[in-house]
């Protein structure tokens, strides 16, 4: 991702709507669909500066690793723990270590060699582990967020476990997600086209607006493996290896 984008979300991922609701429905999607087991040893791929980590701290022992290095700082400052440097798919630590569960939140997309990526990931899962991936969803919403983010791609349900099946995986459960806002965002978006505004999507609204907007974000996690949404903006997928891979 571009530098500024970086600093402008470690500033904002503790206090910005899409971060918290974020945070609430990947907590229900691990406690509801992947149920790891109370000393679960999970590893987020690619923590960026660390703001998830207190969350999955709540539901096992956690490790993490980052490629940029001073998202690796802020993480270590945030958390106390050692943030090693990670570059999928070639260079992933802990190789003495199996992990329950395995964290993939919105980094895919931002890695060219998808497959091979999450094939070395499947090479960190214990037997009976889970990967827990989101991206961003429909090739058709590909936007200016999308190009200073540095993605190569957004997804479609059946694009994700393709690339997932051919990287070794059987794909539990996938469904879209951030469903409620997405009239919204299209009406933002179509907006900012009009008018020519770079005003950034991932800016912070006034306070009760972001208040607001996350209310309604998280309020989908009621609805986690009881209703599936055909379409969102962003897409989740539960994989488990395939044991003949």
């Amino acid at each position: 991702m571009d530098r500024d984008v970086y600093v402008r979300m470690a500033a904002l991922e503790q206090a910005h709507w899409w971060f918290q609701g974020r945070r609430v429905i990947i907590a229900r999607v691990i406690e509801r669909l992947v149920r790891p087991g109370a000393e679960a040893k999970l590893l987020e791929a690619g923590c960026g500066s660390g703001g998830n980590l207190a969350m999955l701290k709540e539901l096992g022992h956690v490790e993490a690793f980052e490629f940029d290095e001073e998202a690796r700082r802020l993480a270590a400052e945030r958390t106390g723990q050692r943030i090693p440097h990670g570059a999928l798919p070639d260079v992933v630590p802990f190789d003495e270590k199996r992990f329950d569960l395995i964290g993939m939140f919105d980094v895919l997309e931002h890695i060219e060699a998808d497959q091979a990526a999450l094939a070395a990931l499947r090479e960190r899962l214990a037997h009976d582990g889970a990967l827990l991936v989101t991206v961003p969803a429909f090739p058709r919403l590909w936007s200016r967020h999308d190009e200073t983010h540095h993605h190569f791609r957004r997804y479609t349900r059946q694009s994700l476990t393709a690339v997932a099946k051919a990287a070794g995986y059987r794909c539990e459960t996938a469904f879209y997600f951030n469903t409620f806002l997405f009239p919204l965002a299209i009406a933002t978006r179509a907006a900012k086209a009009i008018t020519g505004s770079d005003t950034p999507d991932d800016a912070l609204p006034a306070g009760w607006l972001n208040t607001v907007l996350r209310r309604i974000f998280a309020a989908e996690r009621h609805f986690v493996g009881r209703v599936r949404f055909p379409f969102g903006l962003s897409l989740c997928a539960v994989l488990r290896p395939m044991e003949d891979a």
